[in-house]
């Protein structure tokens, strides 16, 4: 079977080196805004939008005309894949899977990449990479690129530049090892497995939140875009980076240890847009329970559920198994003795006990055994059962975030 899989690494590029990224990742988020207005202003004119064909027409004008002459000094291929982005953002729109496509902001958006592997010389034994109109540029070479190159993308977090290498290959059709298991999501326990495991939460913006805070408070009483406020931005967004990269990290150690150790994995099928709603509500009708709820939120979201899913999903595939996702309904409120459901049965929190025939145990715990049964209906019956639903399996996608 193929596997798809990026390697990512960080750049050490020279003084000229970095200037030249930061050029190019300019040129291509000023495309992506000129070919969004573009289409903005078609749409309101009543005016088909233009396909990713006509832009690159319209984009060969842009390079050539008087208007815009220094975008000649950027790389072709990649201002070509900032309009195949924009393509694929208005078809994800259409499609609703996203929502409509907005305009990218300087520091938020700096990335390109380099389409055609050809273009492309990667030289591992000495560290270093060859891209067009960059030349050689070195890179921290932690572990070794397998399979060919198919493409590259340059990205800038937290003041650093990293280069991610999308690579294919073949390997043997995995072997799933393991048995299946039910994972529940919480806040107190970042996993509980049906088996009895339990991960416990790495809260990485809890621990940084009040060190952040105060840095923010400093950059607030900064004239702004004076060189102090730069530097103060710059401190936080290297903050912003760490909590990122303690969260993946943590993320990528607990969905390897899970998907090697279990052929199949049933998960809830958890909306995290809907569950981190604000609850303030309107001027006419205010919302209950407000600072709560903020609270609730923002744990949440340090939690990371989507991307863990999105990470085990891929990963569980790599090893030939199965991952299930199933209605999160009623899964710590059912007895998984007797099958009696009621919100009673869960006195507490933490504490589950039926009050029809006194079973008592771990919420969470509780919770996962449900799942897991949940799953196995689903595996059984070959269709959903219960609105449960079987995950389609594909190789992880070109994407900086799809590391093994």
């Amino acid at each position: 079977m193929q596997r798809l899989q990026a390697f990512k690494y960080e750049l050490m590029p020279t003084g000229d080196q970095e200037r030249d990224m930061r050029r190019f990742a300019g040129s291509c988020r000023f495309v992506f805004n000129k070919a969004l207005a573009l289409q903005k202003a078609r749409f309101e004119a009543g005016n088909k939008k233009l396909g990713y064909a006509g832009l690159c027409k319209l984009l060969t004008g842009w390079r050539n005309g008087p208007e815009t002459p220094w975008l000649r000094d950027a790389p072709a291929h990649p201002l070509q894949q900032t309009l195949k982005d924009l393509e694929r953002a208005y078809t994800n729109f259409f499609a609703k899977r996203a929502s409509f496509p907005r305009f990218k902001k300087k520091g938020q958006s700096d990335s390109f990449r380099y389409p055609d592997p050809k273009q492309i010389k990667l030289d591992q034994p000495n560290s270093r990479l060859f891209l067009p109109k960059l030349g050689w540029l070195r890179y921290r070479n932690s572990r070794d690129v397998l399979g060919v190159v198919k493409n590259v993308t340059v990205s800038q977090s937290g003041g650093k530049w990293y280069v991610a290498i999308q690579t294919e290959r073949e390997v043997e059709q995995p072997v799933p090892q393991g048995d299946a298991v039910g994972i529940d999501m919480g806040i107190a326990r970042f996993a509980t497995l049906s088996d009895g495991m339990v991960y416990a939460p790495l809260n990485s913006f809890k621990k940084h939140e009040q060190r952040l805070a105060r840095y923010q408070r400093a950059m607030s009483r900064k004239q702004k875009f004076s060189n102090n406020w730069k530097r103060a931005k710059a401190r936080i967004a290297r903050i912003h980076a760490r909590i990122g990269n303690a969260r993946r990290d943590y993320l990528h150690k607990t969905t390897t240890t899970i998907s090697q150790n279990h052929a199949m994995v049933c998960i809830e099928d958890l909306q995290v847009r809907n569950m981190v709603r604000s609850a303030a509500g309107t001027t006419e009708t205010p919302g209950k329970h407000v600072r709560a709820k903020s609270g609730l939120n923002k744990s949440i979201l340090d939690q990371g559920w989507f991307e863990f899913r999105r990470q085990l999903n891929y990963k569980v595939h790599w090893r030939g198994g199965w991952l299930i996702v199933v209605p999160p309904q009623n899964t710590s409120r059912t007895c998984p003795r007797c099958g009696h459901v009621s919100a009673d049965n869960r006195q507490t929190q933490a504490r589950f006990a039926c009050v029809d025939c006194g079973f008592k145990e771990n919420a969470d715990l509780v919770g996962a055994i449900n799942i897991l049964a949940r799953g196995h209906r689903v595996a059984a019956c070959g269709e959903p059962v219960q609105l449960g639903r079987l995950v389609k399996q594909e190789p992880a996608e070109a994407s900086t975030q799809n590391i093994a």
